[in-house]
């Protein structure tokens, strides 16, 4: 059968590598046109966007990239059209993935939506959409499946991703070094990365005495952003090994995302920052209903690891964090094992994502 998945940023390429792969376990005929990455890549042919070229956040960026994102729906709209998929799986990206379900439903076509929109985060939400143009709700959070039957729209919890994506990676050895390693992980973005690092930076200057400073880069953003705020330094950058960082790391500070539950999963300790632009944060203020930013005190329900945004997130607030986390870094640990339990299942996520997913082609 045919499968066209919309992957449309960095975590999204490893879950859709490893849904892909879970898919073709059960359906050995299974091909593919999607949105993707270099994970994605690596399981079948058939790419027709880079998550390079795909990974757009905030209101600002947005709207300054109107006429790309137009782009991609004529693209998008004309590669189904041309494809026949017998299920369309959207991954996250709920921008764009909402608006295409429309068409999508309109136009006949099955659709799956694999790790759900964020609609509990919001004052005013998609519910509607995901009810009238979603047939498959697919949730990745312990809590959704019982947000999402209060709205009175069925979802399956089939626990998170990140648990499976951590007992396949072959972890390799960083470089030994003569302190314990502070991880940066400021982002996969470039205006992520732009934003946070130079104060992430400004911090880790503070107690390079006592750590070794390793920035977490990613090969989406141009070596040359994170090069000029290492400079002077005797931080590493490690491209692409995010999870060789945080296996040899003590301590963390993490742009809040899907890094947080990453860092978290791997137990270190970390203090969680944002920081946007003015816009974005003003909208996003007036919109979001949270006590809480980073998903693991999300989850947790308390603030298990400190939070620094917008204008909290100084380079002193930063310092005094890690002083304080130092102190506290059993205790974290602790909660983080709570975390885990919350997030495995019997099976993973990507099994029991693919078992419902082709289920619905086939009908």
């Amino acid at each position: 059968m045919k499968y066209f998945i919309i992957a449309g940023e960095q975590s999204a390429d490893l879950h859709g590598s490893n849904l892909m792969r879970a898919i073709l376990a059960k359906d050995r005929t299974a091909t593919f046109c999607y949105w993707g990455g270099s994970a994605m890549e690596a399981v079948a042919p058939g790419k027709l966007l880079d998550i390079s070229e795909t990974a757009i956040m905030g209101f600002a960026e947005v709207i300054k990239n109107l006429g790309k994102i137009k782009a991609f729906f004529k693209i998008t709209k004309e590669a189904i059209t041309q494809f026949e998929p017998d299920t369309i799986i959207l991954i996250d990206y709920p921008g764009f993935n909402l608006r295409l379900a429309r068409w999508a439903k309109r136009h006949g076509y099955k659709i799956a939506y694999y790790i759900s929109p964020q609609l509990w985060a919001w004052k005013k939400g998609r519910k509607e959409s995901i009810r009238k143009y979603v047939d498959e709700l697919i949730v990745i959070l312990p809590f959704e499946q019982a947000w999402y039957k209060k709205e009175g729209i069925t979802a399956h919890y089939v626990g998170h991703p990140l648990v499976e994506a951590f007992a396949k990676y072959n972890y390799q050895s960083l470089p030994k070094q003569d302190k314990p390693v502070l991880a940066l992980l400021p982002g996969s973005r470039q205006q992520e990365v732009s934003k946070m690092l130079p104060i992430m930076m400004e911090a880790a200057r503070k107690v390079q005495n006592r750590y070794q400073v390793v920035v977490a880069a990613t090969n989406y953003v141009p070596t040359d952003i994170y090069s000029a705020h290492v400079a002077n330094t005797d931080a590493l950058v490690v491209t692409d090994r995010t999870y060789d960082v945080l296996a040899a790391s003590s301590l963390a500070i993490v742009t809040s995302g899907t890094a947080t539950l990453e860092t978290a999963l791997h137990g270190v300790p970390q203090v969680v920052c944002y920081k946007t632009a003015s816009i974005n944060y003003s909208i996003g203020k007036r919109l979001v209903d949270l006590q809480y930013i980073s998903l693991v005190n999300i989850i947790l329900d308390e603030a298990a690891i400190p939070e620094l945004i917008q204008h909290d997130f100084t380079m002193k607030k930063l310092v005094a964090a890690i002083n304080d986390l130092e102190n506290e870094a059993d205790i974290v640990k602790a909660k983080y094992q709570r975390l885990h339990t919350l997030l495995s299942s019997e099976r993973s996520a990507s099994e029991n994502a693919a078992e419902i997913i082709y289920n619905l082609a086939k009908k």
